[in-house]
């Protein structure tokens, strides 16, 4: 599908490798909460490696995708553009809580005092990423459909 959205061979392979680091983010998004179903404690290089990838997916969004995606709906036409001028303030809104996680738990703050506030952020987290992931797949969804 996303050859069929971008013909350009740049543009196909940033959004690729895009889309390959949200599918690492989800799976060690899993891995931390699957111990916490298993009320074990993460450790600091499990959140530190998840918090890493974390802002790594949401800069090349921002920085990378989201830029190409502007540049192909402003040649794809008005539907196309106007879906990206609704969701992009919405994807921005998940950027907020993604870098509030991040500044919480990335650094250097005593682990087990933020422990007990890990499992509230985690779900807040997970509903932000699952909306962000809805409204991305929404963008390309769009572009596949009407071009």
């Amino acid at each position: 599908m996303l050859n069929s959205v971008v013909q350009d061979s740049k543009t196909a392979t940033v959004i690729a490798r895009w889309l390959a680091e949200r599918n690492e983010l989800l799976v060690l998004y899993c891995r931390l909460t699957g111990k916490r179903k298993d009320q074990v404690l993460p450790d600091k290089s499990q959140i530190n490696q998840f918090c890493d990838i974390l802002i790594d997916y949401v800069s090349a969004g921002h920085f990378e995708v989201y830029e190409q995606l502007v540049s192909y709906c402003d040649q794809k036409g008005p539907q196309s553009l106007q879906l990206l001028e609704d969701v992009f303030p919405q994807i921005s809104e998940t950027t907020d809580i993604v870098v509030d996680f991040n500044d919480k738990y990335s650094d250097d703050q005593a682990h087990e005092e933020l422990m007990s506030q890990l499992d509230h952020d985690l779900s807040k987290l997970g509903e932000a990423i699952a909306f962000r992931v809805e409204l991305e797949d929404k963008l390309i969804d769009t572009l596949a459909e009407h071009h």
